[in-house]
């Protein structure tokens, strides 16, 4: 099993006929505003998951789904009923004001699962900080609510192919709840600035690698492009593989496009 890592939350997991593309956003960095997982990959996905709606996440799971017909799987809080129709809140709309049907979308709640050629998915429970954006001296803030766009959906993914699972955590704050999953593989973002404000840092993180006891983490969501910025919620990723390999579990440090072999 190959698993690739395309900065903030975006992965590719191939293992044989398979390919998981799991957020597949947009670089939210002003210089360089495309999608995160190459275009040359999008035709040769299988299956797409949605941890929630925010760009860095969501922003192209239409387009790269409508490149290779994959089953589409997120959270029941990402989509809505609309005349009997499911639909998933508009990828790139404004708000909460515009949402569209994609084809083969299967949204799960909490502990929900299901299996789509060969591939289980199982929803966990995660919760999406608040966030705080400095601009021009002034810090814009947003805190995730049923009115919000900010985190909706917010959701992680049990993802079982083989004899292999991969849990991801997309941006989630810790969640107590998480000692009662286990995982082969744990991808998690180490970001956070503090309070809970986006998502865990470096010692929630760790602290979450405790609750959900991998064999191998993959730190993520962290020294992130950003508007004008080339690197936010920096994060010390060297002293989480150092706590992370004290507790017994492998870390393996992903940059832009760089794969392991599991």
């Amino acid at each position: 099993m190959k698993i690739t890592h395309y900065l903030y939350n975006a992965f590719l997991i191939e293992h044989e006929d398979v390919k998981v593309a799991v957020d597949p956003g947009q670089n939210l960095w002003i210089f360089k505003l495309k999608s995160l997982i190459p275009k040359s990959e999008w035709p040769s996905v299988t299956h797409v998951v949605i941890t929630h709606g925010d760009p860095d996440h969501h922003w192209h799971s239409d387009r790269l789904a409508t490149a290779c017909g994959a089953h589409v799987i997120c959270g029941t809080g990402l989509t809505r009923e609309v005349d009997g129709a499911t639909l998933v809140v508009a990828p790139r709309g404004r708000a909460l004001t515009s949402w569209i049907p994609i084809d083969n979308l299967h949204p799960l709640d909490v502990g929900e699962s299901i299996s789509l050629n060969g591939v289980h998915f199982e929803a966990v429970k995660t919760v999406h900080g608040p966030i705080a954006v400095p601009i021009l001296g002034f810090t814009f803030r947003a805190r995730p609510g049923p009115d919000e766009r900010v985190g909706l959906g917010s959701m992680g993914f049990k993802i079982t192919i083989g004899d292999t699972s991969i849990l991801n955590l997309g941006d989630s704050v810790l969640v107590p709840e998480w000692d009662s999953v286990s995982a082969d593989v744990l991808m998690l973002p180490i970001g956070g600035l503090g309070a809970n404000t986006w998502t865990m840092d470096v010692d929630e993180a760790l602290e979450a690698v405790k609750l959900v006891a991998p064999q191998r983490v993959i730190p993520c969501h962290y020294s992130v492009p950003f508007l004008w910025k080339r690197r936010f919620g920096v994060a010390d990723d060297q002293r989480f593989k150092r706590e992370a390999e004290r507790l017994g579990v492998a870390c393996t440090i992903l940059r832009y496009g760089e794969t392991v072999t599991i």
